[in-house]
């Protein structure tokens, strides 16, 4: 199937069977490469960054467990993903992820590696502050919630309700040359305290006390409480 017919047959069936919610989408340029990076709670996390509404052209990179799932698989190959190996050092779909970012594409990425299963934040890991500084392009972080459990509810027309809350535009890095893998550390620390902040308090995991995921908070507080102009 066209890339252009699936999306058309997706977004069909996530209106009907789903309440999906695109938050900040004025967050992520229409145009350019640009790494998506996300949580992932759930197998249904793949359609709903696929569906990224300004990002026709969306990929990204998914686990090669899955080509085990048929319905997954054909979804992947129709959407035109990048298959990645985790349990080794994949620098084939690395190379890809770089070319796709290159050709000007949006490329989703989960920097924990691998799906919760606690439903909580995982530790992220440097593979996505490292692919934002080969290709040289932003992030956008992105909190995905209620997708756990969703599929089951969603083929038994219980409609669950999910969201996906896009962050602020991250700048492409541009590392000094010393301390490198510190300040690979502390992207990697910016991009997950940066999801966390959208996440409610219950799913912030690893990230929950982190110094960072602090200040963002009080940061939003404040926002929130300032005057309109």
């Amino acid at each position: 199937m066209k890339k252009n017919n699936l999306r058309n047959l997706i977004s069909w069936l996530m209106k009907i069977l789903t309440d999906t919610q695109y938050k900040g989408i004025e967050n992520v340029p229409s145009t350019g490469g640009l790494l998506i990076a996300t949580n992932h709670l759930s197998r249904m996390d793949i359609p709903v960054l696929f569906m990224i509404p300004n990002r026709p052209e969306m990929t990204a990179l998914v686990t090669t467990k899955y080509l085990k799932h048929p319905l997954i698989r054909w979804f992947i190959v129709s959407a035109k993903g990048i298959w990645l190996d985790r349990d080794t050092a994949d620098f084939g779909a690395f190379r890809s992820a770089v070319e796709a970012l290159d050709q000007g594409k949006a490329v989703g990425i989960s920097p924990e590696g691998t799906r919760s299963k606690t439903g909580l934040l995982q530790e992220g890991k440097l593979g996505t502050a490292l692919l934002a500084l080969r290709a040289h392009v932003p992030i956008v972080p992105v909190a995905i919630t209620g997708t756990k459990g969703s599929f089951k509810k969603a083929i038994t027309f219980q409609r669950p309700s999910i969201s996906a809350e896009f962050g602020a535009l991250i700048p492409a890095p541009v590392l000094e040359r010393n301390n490198r893998e510190e300040q690979m550390q502390k992207l990697t620390d910016e991009i997950m305290c940066q999801i966390a902040v959208m996440l409610p308090e219950s799913g912030r995991g690893f990230y929950a006390n982190h110094p960072r995921l602090i200040e963002l908070l009080a940061q939003r507080e404040a926002h929130l409480k300032a005057p309109a102009a």
